[in-house]
């Protein structure tokens, strides 16, 4: 396994050239860093010429999912992190450093989510999409790479991947322009769903096993604690739960929400300790097995489940 010291050099020791694409809120910010264009147009020319599919790398499933919905059939996309495996911790193998740097577009999320996929990134000649960065920095919270979480946010990611592919494929741009067109509207009715479905609530305070829903709290007016902060598989001390059950009890919240990646044992312990209180699901998305994938379940139905289990939590109509 490659650790995240291994990972973040080129095998001749030599770093490479890279450059990721951030996209601000009314136009797109190409940041550079030693890159020329030339590479990307003549990788482009190659795929092209060669009458194949880009090869697409995506860090975990969110990267992934919209990956392929802007590729469509002119994009082969790999997943770096295992169907139903927590990502934070990922560590890759020669063989996945390798399908990273000769990718002709990388799509990771950025923000310290997966730091050894982000310093093998960083030695990449091509085009990496970033979904952190692609957020505008006044919007980032502090320390939460959680975006995709916010379906506002996520139709910058879409402008950003749509972009990058634009650049390394020129031929499909009609083809990238059609698929994401379709997301965004998608996306834009995802939003809607949400809009409605939270806005008339008997609560607002949501309590999650880990800090992962930040910009969803923040996109839809909801207020959220978590047992464990950032950081899924931190244990908090007896202090910590003994105020967080006093403040469950305090704002009658009627729902721990656990996740379906990290063992729920902490949370039900919480709704133990506060009385009366249920556990549900709340999907951060970090990853889907394939058996739930085999099943239809993609981020769009995950979200709108999730949108299910809040207005039940949370007593809305």
């Amino acid at each position: 396994m490659i650790g995240r010291q291994s990972a973040g050099r080129a095998r001749s020791g030599v770093p490479r050239r890279s450059w990721t694409l951030a996209f601000g809120a009314t136009c797109v910010t190409v940041a550079l860093s030693g890159w020329s264009g030339g590479s990307a147009g003549n990788a482009a020319g190659g795929a092209a010429a060669a009458g194949r599919r880009l090869r697409v790398v995506a860090a975990f499933y969110p990267a992934a999912f919209l990956a392929r919905r802007v590729g469509g059939t002119r994009v082969s996309t790999t997943t770096l992190a295992p169907p139903g495996v927590e990502p934070h911790d990922l560590e890759l193998t020669p063989g996945q450093v390798d399908d990273l740097e000769s990718a002709d577009v990388a799509v990771i999320g950025g923000g310290g989510f997966q730091p050894v996929v982000e310093d093998a990134a960083g030695q990449r000649d091509g085009p990496t999409v970033d979904l952190w960065r692609s957020v505008p920095a006044k919007q980032r919270r502090a320390g939460d790479p959680h975006v995709w979480l916010d379906p506002v946010l996520v139709l910058r990611m879409v402008d950003g991947i749509e972009h990058a592919f634009v650049r390394v494929d020129p031929q499909g741009r009609g083809s990238y322009a059609h698929n994401a067109r379709a997301l965004r509207s998608d996306l834009h009715l995802l939003d809607a769903r949400f809009r409605a479905g939270l806005a008339h609530c008997a609560r607002r305070d949501v309590v999650t096993s880990h800090d992962a829903f930040g910009y969803l709290a923040r996109e839809y007016g909801l207020r959220q604690r978590s047992v464990s902060g950032l950081a899924a598989d931190t244990e908090p001390g007896p202090e910590r739960l003994a105020q967080l059950a006093d403040f469950v009890r305090k704002h009658h919240v009627s729902t721990i929400f656990t996740e379906t990646l990290v063992s729920p044992r902490v949370a039900k312990t919480l709704a133990s300790e506060a009385g009366g209180v249920h556990t549900a699901t709340l999907d951060p998305l970090e990853g889907l097995s394939r058996a739930r994938i085999a099943r239809g379940a993609s981020y769009l139905t995950v979200m709108r489940e999730n949108l299910t289990a809040l207005r039940t939590a949370l007593g809305c109509r």
